[in-house]
């Protein structure tokens, strides 16, 4: 396995292994901790459970927060 940096070895240090967190609190810390030095961005999947072969249940957008 490659050698860690001082700053991820911070993050990981920070971050307990397994919580599991709310919407709103992964979003502040994915903010306060970055990973990398630029401006990241977060993609995020919902299962809707919609039948996409009725033209009534179609979805489609995006969100900017």
């Amino acid at each position: 396995m490659a050698k860690l940096s001082k700053r991820i070895r911070a993050i990981r240090e920070k971050v307990p292994a397994g919580k599991v967190y709310a919407v709103k609190d992964a979003f502040a810390l994915l903010k306060d901790l970055p990973l990398a030095k630029f401006r990241e961005s977060v993609d995020i999947s919902v299962n809707l459970g919609v039948d996409s072969r009725k033209s009534d249940q179609a979805i489609r957008g995006s969100l900017v927060l």
